[in-house]
């Protein structure tokens, strides 16, 4: 099952500061013990919300996608970076967010299961996409 880690923001991740040399080393460690468990897919920090936007899509015959710039205001609503991790089950998942780096904190870690293409069921639709997404490698 693969969930993600979601990292939400705060303060100094809006306002673009880097990590310390502690951090960087902590999460490195971190890491590391996810790329050895056999459990790490992919992750990454974002950069502030300042440096984004946001597109309203309103739907089949809506309005033209409306884009906002950023920052945006709501900081506890926004994320600050991500993990993705492929473990047994909820369970394994939340043990992982348990050992993130306290180096970090105070900090907020969403945890949410990804779908997966079986989940679509066997339409020819899903089928399709399953196909175009194994194109992917």
């Amino acid at each position: 099952m693969r969930f993600m880690l979601i990292r939400k923001a705060a303060e100094n991740t809006e306002r673009g500061d880097m990590p310390t040399e502690e951090l960087i080393a902590a999460m490195g460690a971190y890491n590391a013990q996810l790329i050895a468990a056999g459990a790490m897919v992919d992750g990454a920090g974002l950069k502030p919300s300042s440096l984004g936007a946001r597109i309203q899509i309103d739907g089949v015959g809506g309005k033209p996608p409306a884009v906002t710039d950023g920052p945006f205001a709501e900081i506890k609503e926004l994320v600050a970076g991500f993990t993705i991790i492929n473990v047994a089950d909820k369970a394994e998942a939340i043990e992982w967010v348990k050992r993130w780096p306290p180096e970090d904190g105070p900090v907020q870690i969403e945890l949410r299961q990804l779908y997966e293409m079986e989940d679509f069921g066997d339409s020819p639709a899903a089928r399709k996409m399953r196909d175009d997404f194994a194109k992917l490698g």
